[in-house]
């Protein structure tokens, strides 16, 4: 069985910076597509940041600009650096991957999740 165990978040004032970490684990053959999606209350899931095995990103409209995907291959990791935070980015923040893993085969796997919060 294969985990996806993410850290970084916390409580940080408008304007301020984080960084997320999510870290696959277990017999993983490949790591495909990576992604962050966050969710606040009463709201529902949406894409923040993606990024291909190959490198390509994709982001949000809304986070365009502040935040950064990366992903290192040796390590099976993605990070989400995030700049000039806004009381709007406030959410659970989940790392999502697609997976090609020993005895499972390919699914989408997703983190426990890690609060951050913007605000004054």
């Amino acid at each position: 069985q294969v985990q996806l165990v993410e850290s970084g978040g916390g409580l940080v004032q408008p304007g301020g910076s984080l960084r997320l970490s999510c870290a696959a684990s277990g017999s993983i053959f490949s790591v495909d597509s990576m992604g962050w999606y966050r969710q606040a209350p009463g709201k529902e899931r949406e894409l923040v940041a993606s990024i291909t095995g190959g490198g390509r990103t994709d982001y949000a409209d809304s986070v365009k600009g502040r935040f950064t995907i990366s992903r290192d291959n040796a390590l099976n990791t993605v990070y989400l650096q995030m700049n000039s935070l806004k009381p709007e980015d406030t959410a659970v923040y989940y790392c999502n991957a697609l997976m090609l893993a020993v005895g499972d085969g390919r699914g989408s796997y997703w983190g426990q999740g890690t609060q951050v919060t913007v605000s004054s």
